[in-house]
């Protein structure tokens, strides 16, 4: 289990105004994912594989805000094993949000809440 926070989200209500604002503000590259309603963000420059080309930074997406958590921006972490890590989070105090679920090819998300109130996000590689 690396620990790493390797990636961010933020929800919007409106799709193409989220977009414009933090690619205007930022000039992040956003690439919509066809049929997922998730758009990625790459926040600095990226090697062909999409991950970042400089150290110092992580790149993220943005996803339509639903009724359901997450709400507000999240951050990621990388884990090795998605449900034993909710074992560990309900077992010191935190609750589990959503369970391990299949993101396409690419591997596993679950989001929980922290014992301070904070909603974060796992992820697992496919074939870890």
């Amino acid at each position: 289990m690396s620990g790493r926070v390797v990636h961010f989200e933020v929800p919007f209500d409106d799709g193409d105004r989220a977009r414009a604002f933090y690619g205007a503000v930022f000039r992040w590259t956003l690439q919509d994912m066809p049929g997922m309603d998730y758009t990625l963000a790459m926040s600095g420059p990226v090697t062909e594989e999409g991950a970042p080309a400089e150290p110092g930074y992580i790149n993220g997406g943005m996803f339509r805000r639903g009724e359901d958590e997450p709400r507000s921006p999240v951050i990621v972490v990388d884990v090795g094993d998605i449900d034993e890590t909710l074992e560990h989070v309900t077992a010191y105090g935190g609750t589990v949000l959503s369970p391990k679920a299949p993101v396409g090819e690419m591997g596993f998300a679950a989001y929980f809440r922290d014992t301070e109130g904070n909603v974060v996000g796992l992820w697992e590689s496919a074939g870890d």
